[in-house]
């Protein structure tokens, strides 16, 4: 997800230098709602490599690759690029028509995409990957962009009005992500939630699977104050972000929505870089560990020191400091309101 949000700013650019532009996008079924809050976005295209490939059997029979195919295939493109640059997607762009553009061998995030590409550009692997696609989607369309101005694009109108009433003002706590390696420990979340919620300040915790409702159930506890939202779709969750006074996250998908929407954030970091792939936008405050193997990128902590789920990383980040930060950036924001 994302990266799917991250690629946002790469078509304002575009919209900004060739007006009237429209796109066409592949995305994952399940986050395919990102790719139509973007005005410029025409048609999503949504694929489901990940279950075809692991149920082939029930995909072939359901018909839904051909139905994907069928649609890709469907008009001939100006122009087709590959801001992803893995395997999958330069799978999609070899199988859509027209010219193909992307990364060279020694820029895709995964070696052999290249060979899908009539066009391939060198992108320097050190900068941030939102502006890796930004200079991408420039040099395949020839134009030029002001790298210290970012947009995303998003038409809050599109999102609609959020999905239930909650007492304002609240903060967001996005506690969950899909490596185990981000997860800031469960007794934090806890302990920053009875600190918010004693300043007067409501919490809530969306959630995406049975696991993650669990775990947004042990954080909340007894706490009145403290909501676990009902199963929403994606963009409910945004409405919601795009109305809370500050949101406190991990690497994951809904913190770089919360960015994309500028919102006040301030964002834990640990098996990850932030100056590679963490959130950016106005008012985002980023929180990294400085452990010995900070940045490690694996999904699962394998340091000694370990703790069950408990990234080593990560537990040197105390709710007393992420506290202390919120405070300030909740403080700017009063001050410059």
């Amino acid at each position: 997800m994302g990266d799917l949000v991250q690629t946002l700013p790469a078509l304002t650019d575009a919209a900004r230098a060739r007006p009237g532009i429209r796109f066409d996008w592949v995305v994952d079924e399940s986050f395919a709602q990102v790719a139509t809050w973007h005005p410029n976005v025409e048609t999503v295209i949504a694929s489901a490599f990940r279950r075809w490939r692991r149920e082939p059997l029930s995909a072939y029979r359901s018909g839904e690759p051909t139905a994907f195919l069928k649609k890709l295939r469907a008009q001939k493109y100006d122009l087709i690029v590959d801001v992803q640059c893995e395997l999958k997607s330069a799978l999609a762009a070899r199988l859509a028509r027209g010219p193909r553009h992307g990364y060279d061998r020694a820029s895709v995030h995964e070696w052999g995409a290249q060979f899908a590409y009539q066009r391939k550009y060198s992108v320097s692997k050190q900068q941030h990957s939102i502006q890796r696609m930004r200079e991408l989607l420039a040099r395949a369309l020839g134009y030029s962009y002001l790298a210290a101005e970012l947009d995303y694009g998003i038409d809050r109108a599109r999102l609609g009005a959020p999905a239930l009433a909650l007492l304002e003002p609240f903060l967001v706590f996005i506690h969950s992500t899909s490596w185990t390696s981000k997860c800031w420990p469960d007794a934090y979340w806890r302990a920053l939630t009875e600190r918010a919620t004693a300043a007067g300040l409501g919490v809530v915790l969306p959630w995406g699977n049975e696991a993650e409702r669990q775990r947004a159930l042990r954080i909340a506890g007894a706490n009145k104050r403290a909501i676990v939202l009902p199963s929403l779709s994606l963009t409910e969750k945004a409405a919601i972000i795009a109305r809370a006074a500050a949101t406190v996250g991990l690497d994951t998908g809904l913190s770089h929505i919360a960015a994309a929407l500028d919102i006040p954030s301030v964002t834990i970091y640990g098996a990850t870089d932030p100056a590679r792939c963490g959130a950016l936008g106005g008012r985002q405050l980023h929180l990294a560990s400085d452990f010995a193997c900070v940045n490690c990128h694996q999904t699962t902590c394998t340091h000694k020191d370990a703790v069950g789920t408990e990234p080593a990383c990560l537990v040197g980040i105390t709710p007393q400091r992420v506290w202390t930060e919120l405070q300030q950036l909740l403080n700017e924001v009063t001050v410059y309101a």
